[in-house]
């Protein structure tokens, strides 16, 4: 028992009961909650959702699509090094960047583990399509669907949390707006969680300088706790996206984002069904000795 006791996922033993438990207590306190007048005058002024602006574009373009894909490819990659990372074992090659290619600096590359190296390779690619698509979220006018536009967001958001805490899921109507929890959920993504998980990558990483005076509010430590609690966002974000996704009308929720449709036609699963075979072969093909030969093209591994 003791041998037990000390693996590193015992408190899972009751911390998972323990967490259901209070979910269940949640979920009745929910239901119990929206029987009561005082809520149901509430729900009335606060129905879950806020009005856009008349111009407010309907439906998702191609290229949406297509940057949910590559964002979640990109991710895929960015949890799993992150996880190597931390799992603090000695890794299987060092990498050490050439400083005679199309990035050259003053001092000598650093040497780093390969896990990092490729942690900041597919992290440099993310962040690329992140401006991408920043640039045509405003450029196509598709921002006021995920940017907040009034503080009856807030309330609005309370009602939709509180329907979904008690099992009955608000209306979806995504092809033409998203409700108020699922806008501010969005725009924490995208314009919170985001450049917070850049700002602490780049103080984590070789570019930064040591002698910079913001080190001293932004230490390395604070840093890499603020970098790991926004890891655990996306990843708890993901998994009650996909779940959301997949319970809440997963034939049309899949069409509109992979195939640009408001139906319940299979071409928008299909194509989902083709991205998930995708990030499945890469997941198998881009281990570190694929990474290795990578990053033979500009630098050393040993």
């Amino acid at each position: 028992m003791t041998r037990l006791r000390e693996r590193r996922w015992f408190p899972l033993v009751w911390l998972i009961p323990a967490a259901l438990v209070l979910l269940a207590l949640l979920v009745l306190a929910a239901r119990w909650l929206r029987e009561t007048p005082g809520w149901l005058d509430f729900a009335a002024s606060f129905p879950g959702t806020t009005e856009l602006p008349a111009d407010t574009p309907v439906g998702f373009p191609a290229w949406l699509g297509w940057q949910h894909f590559l964002n979640s490819f990109f991710l895929l990659f960015i949890v799993r090094s992150a996880l190597l990372i931390r799992g603090r074992q000695r890794p299987p090659a060092f990498v050490t960047r050439r400083n005679d290619g199309l990035i050259r600096t003053k001092g000598a590359p650093r040497r780093l583990s390969v896990h990092v190296w490729w942690h900041l390779v597919v992290d440099t690619v993310w962040v690329l399509n992140g401006v991408v698509y920043v640039v045509l979220l405003f450029a196509t006018g598709q921002w006021v669907r995920v940017v907040p536009l009034g503080w009856d967001v807030i309330p609005n958001a309370v009602t939709a949390g509180v329907h979904y805490l008690s099992l009955d899921w608000p209306a979806h109507e995504g092809w033409v707006h998203y409700n108020a929890l699922q806008l501010l959920s969005y725009f924490a993504t995208v314009f919170l969680a985001g450049p917070l998980a850049l700002l602490t990558g780049l103080r984590l990483s070789p570019v930064w300088k040591h002698e910079w005076r913001v080190n001293r509010l932004l230490t390395e430590s604070l840093a890499r706790s603020l970098h790991f609690a926004v890891l655990v966002y996306f990843i708890a974000f993901t998994i009650v996206h996909v779940g959301l996704v997949l319970t809440t009308g997963a034939l049309r929720n899949l069409n509109t984002m992979y195939a640009g449709r408001n139906d319940d036609s299979w071409i928008g699963a299909l194509v989902f069904a083709g991205s998930l075979v995708v990030m499945l072969v890469a997941w198998v093909v881009l281990r570190v000795p694929v990474q290795k030969k990578i990053a033979l093209l500009g630098g050393t591994v040993r």
